[in-house]
């Protein structure tokens, strides 16, 4: 039998995975490459390795969440990226939902019933 630790370990990464999304763009209402963003969302308590966060930026683009523009002024070009106009109302929306959901795990995790599942 797996010991409690393998799961937390596999579930936290299917809990991750599924809220970078909305932390990512969390950042982007200004212009960041992505090493910035790596580092913000680290500095945050979000850690994202550069090989999840670039295609997710290059998926965000593709579907209008953000736009880019390569910064070549600095010795290494780097490309920024930006919520788009469909981003911010997206993002907007995304926030209305993570606090329906929190606030449904909430009282559910917090639920205090006849069986005491309830976690104290």
């Amino acid at each position: 039998m797996k010991d409690a630790s393998e799961h937390i370990e596999k579930l936290m990464l299917e809990l991750r995975r599924g809220t970078i999304t909305i932390g990512v763009l969390s950042q982007l209402s200004e212009p960041q490459y992505g090493y910035s963003l790596v580092k913000m969302l680290g500095d945050k308590g979000i850690q994202v390795e550069p090989g999840t966060l670039y295609p997710l930026l290059r998926r965000l683009e593709k579907q209008g969440l953000l736009v880019s523009e390569w910064d070549t002024d600095e010795a290494r070009p780097r490309k920024y990226y930006l919520l788009s106009e469909t981003g911010k109302e997206v993002f907007k929306l995304l926030c209305i939902e993570w606090e329906g959901i929190v606030k449904s795990l909430d009282h559910l995790i917090n639920q205090k019933g006849d069986d005491g599942d309830g976690v104290d």
